[in-house]
C-alpha cells in the first residue's frame, strides 16, 4: 500500500502537545497490533487460520536486520493491510443487510444513514489512533439513503455534525425533540430544499489523562480555517484548510493572521455559549492518571 507523505515526519519542532502523544507506531504499536503475537483467546481452528495469515510474514521480520524506518514501515504495511481487511468484511456484512432490505421489500420505506466513529490516523504523521480535532481523526463518512426523498448520486460538502443524526431522524419521522437539541436536522440539506448553510464546527476532547496522552482541547472549524486551543497547556494552533488540507504548518502567532485569529476566537466563544460548554471541567479522579498509565502498559 502507498505510504503517507508523512509516515516519517519529525514532529521535533511541532508544539509540547503533539511531541508528548503517545500514538508513533514507531514507539506504541504494540506486536499485538500488528499481528506479531497471537491473541490468547483464540480457538484452535481460528489460530490455525491466524498462523496461516502470518506466521511466514512474521518469522521473516523477525530474521531481518532493519533500520528504524524500515521497521516503521513494515508495521505500517501490516497494519494497513489488515486494517482494510477489516474494512473490507464490515463491508461485506453492511451489504447483506441492504440485501435483506432489497428481499424483504423495506428499502423502498427505510432511511438509511451510514456514518462511524471519528476518524483514525492510519500513518499519517507517523501516528495510529485518533482524538484529535486534525481533518484526518475528525471527518467521518456519512451517506444516506432515503428512495423519493433523497437523490441518488447527490453530495455536499456543507459542514455537520453528530449532534445533528437524531434532529435528523427525529425529523424524517416526523418527532418533535421532547426538549432542545444542540443538532439540527440534514432533511433540508440533504433533500435540496436549502443551499443557504452557514455553520461553524464545535469541536472538543476531554479524555487526558487517557490512552496516547492526548492533550485536552477544543476548537472551531470555518469552511477555511481551524483554531484550536489546548487548554491545559495554553498552546494554540491555526490552520489554513484551503492551503493546508493535513494540518500541517501551524500558522497561529505568524504575521498577518491576526485578524484571522481574532475572529475565529469571536467564533469559538460563540460556539461555547450556544452549546452551553461548562468553563471547568470535571474534576479527575487522583487515580485515573496511574491507571491509564497501567493499561497502556499491560496492553503495551
Amino acid at each position: 500500500m502507498p505510504e503517507p507523505p508523512t509516515l516519517l515526519r519529525d514532529l521535533s519542532g511541532e508544539l509540547d502537545v503533539r511531541q508528548d502523544a503517545r500514538m508513533t507506531i514507531s514507539e506504541y504499536m504494540n506486536e499485538r497490533d500488528v499481528k506479531l503475537e497471537r491473541p490468547k483467546y483464540l480457538n484452535a481452528e481460528q489460530s490455525l487460520l491466524w498462523e496461516q495469515a502470518f506466521s511466514r510474514g512474521n518469522r521473516a521480520y523477525r530474521e531481518a536486520l532493519l533500520s528504524e524506518d524500515e521497521r516503521v514501515r513494515w508495521k505500517y504495511q501490516r497494519y494497513i493491510k489488515t486494517y482494510i481487511a477489516a474494512v473490507q468484511g464490515m463491508d461485506r456484512e453492511i451489504g447483506r443487510l441492504l440485501d435483506h432490505l432489497d428481499k424483504r421489500g423495506l428499502t423502498e420505506n427505510t432511511f438509511i444513514i451510514y456514518t462511524s466513529d471519528q476518524g483514525f490516523f492510519l500513518g499519517e504523521n507517523g501516528w495510529f489512533d485518533k482524538r484529535w480535532m486534525d481533518e484526518i481523526s475528525s471527518r467521518v463518512p456519512l451517506l444516506m439513503q432515503w428512495n423519493g426523498k433523497i437523490d441518488p448520486g447527490s453530495a455536499s460538502s456543507a459542514l455537520v455534525q453528530n449532534i445533528d443524526y437524531a434532529p435528523t431522524i427525529l425529523d424524517a419521522a416526523g418527532v418533535e425533540a421532547a426538549s432542545p437539541m444542540h443538532g439540527v436536522s440534514l432533511l433540508p440539506l440533504a433533500t435540496g430544499q436549502t443551499t443557504n448553510w452557514d455553520r461553524d464546527l464545535y469541536y472538543h476532547f476531554y479524555e487526558n489523562p487517557g490512552f496516547h496522552g492526548v492533550a485536552r482541547h477544543y476548537g472551531v472549524r470555518s469552511e477555511r480555517y481551524k483554531l484550536v486551543y489546548y487548554y491545559i497547556n495554553d498552546e494554540w494552533e491555526l490552520f489554513d484548510l484551503e492551503e493546508d488540507p493535513t494540518d500541517q504548518v501551524n500558522l497561529y502567532g505568524k504575521a498577518g493572521y491576526e485578524g484571522v485569529v481574532k475572529e475565529l476566537k469571536l467564533r469559538l466563544a460563540t460556539l461555547r455559549s450556544r452549546y452551553q460548554v461548562p468553563d471547568n471541567d470535571p474534576p479527575v479522579p487522583w487515580y485515573y492518571g496511574p491507571f491509564v498509565r497501567l493499561l497502556e502498559w499491560w496492553f503495551n
